[in-house]
């Protein structure tokens, strides 16, 4: 984080109230910001679903303020603000730091690899992906601890043009995630263009972009994406972004071990809801879509997702020989999916 950007970040944080002298009700509120825009339906579900449930849990102690993505930070700064305690943690996307490493490009989102988000759940909380993780913020961000990390929903492709197979992606403009996202994408033809979330909508009216591996369909039905990119691809082709949550090592160690408990539990389960929530959510939307006819949902065949996902597969390979970390992440996503029998 430069210093014109720290300054600001900290002016941000103080009008905001981020620090000791916020008020809430809680006895400590952490501040966490998210990769989600304010509209967002997986903001709105955590808020009203289970923020509260965390103070219940802790009898009041402790309670979560999320914030929308660069409310505070530039989205690729969290970890900084989290080392120096301008923010108390994130909820946010791995796939931003993969500038950093291509580890974190693979730990991300491994293109096309899982097949649901249930998958990714696992594989974090049972298949050593949380430890992963933290090993690579151990490597390159002083004082970040990992709670956890996850996924919630298959990312459904939005498009102002119809995109029906593998030869369709040839010269399309499409914003994707910086890393391996975009690796596949330039593989396949297309010439994918980094951007904000927030900035997506703006893009795809101005023909900056002609499609968007943006997030799940809910959202960009709350966003507003289908009112200008009529053909959305659903199922999503490739991408179920993994998602962090990491606090202050600072912070974590002020926190009592039955608040450390709470918080971790508190996360798979609100995670576990959300992933239900959405797949739920996805379809009565899809279903609703369908039925009024203004849109034309693209459901690729398998044959078109299987030569993806070769495409994307040697991605995988130049990828994990980039750094010794990517390759130990690639070792561990590998190892977990041939004893979930997906490879």
């Amino acid at each position: 984080m430069n210093i014109k950007s720290l300054g600001t970040a900290l002016t941000i944080a103080a009008v905001m109230g981020i620090g000791a002298g916020a008020a809430d009700a809680a006895d400590r509120v952490l501040k966490i910001q998210t990769s989600s825009n304010a509209s967002h339906a997986s903001l709105a579900y955590l808020n009203k679903e289970w923020l509260p449930k965390l103070e219940t849990m802790t009898g009041g102690t402790l309670a979560i303020e999320l914030l929308p993505v660069d409310a505070v930070v530039p989205r690729r700064e969290t970890p900084e603000a989290i080392s120096v305690g301008i923010l108390d943690g994130d909820l946010t996307s791995i796939n931003y730091f993969a500038g950093v490493d291509p580890a974190f490009a693979l730990m991300g989102d491994l293109i096309a690899g899982y097949d649901s988000a249930d998958q990714i759940q696992a594989f974090c909380a049972q298949g050593g992906g949380k430890e992963m993780l933290q090993k690579l913020f151990d490597a390159h961000y002083e004082g970040v601890h990992v709670v956890g990390c996850g996924a919630y929903a298959r990312e459904a492709f939005v498009s102002k043009v119809p995109v029906r197979g593998v030869a369709d992606l040839a010269g399309l403009k499409i914003r994707s995630p910086e890393g391996l996202a975009a690796d596949v994408f330039k593989r396949a033809g297309a010439a994918p263009v980094s951007m904000s979330g927030s900035e997506t909508y703006g893009a795809l009216e101005k023909g900056v972009i002609d499609a968007a591996d943006n997030s799940a369909y809910a959202n960009n039905d709350a966003n507003g994406m289908h009112k200008i990119a009529k053909f959305p691809i659903f199922p999503g082709i490739h991408s179920t972004p993994i998602l962090q949550f990491t606090v202050g090592q600072a912070v974590w160690d002020e926190l009592t071990e039955q608040e450390q408990t709470a918080l971790e539990v508190w996360y798979l389960a609100a995670y576990n809801g959300l992933r239900q929530y959405f797949d739920r959510l996805d379809r009565q939307l899809v279903a609703r879509d369908k039925a009024a006819g203004d849109l034309e949902i693209i459901d690729w065949p398998q044959s078109e997702r299987d030569a993806l996902r070769a495409i994307a597969q040697e991605a995988w390979s130049d990828f994990a020989g980039q750094s010794d970390l990517a390759k130990e992440v690639y070792d561990a996503h590998i190892a977990f999916m041939k004893e979930a029998g997906l490879l």
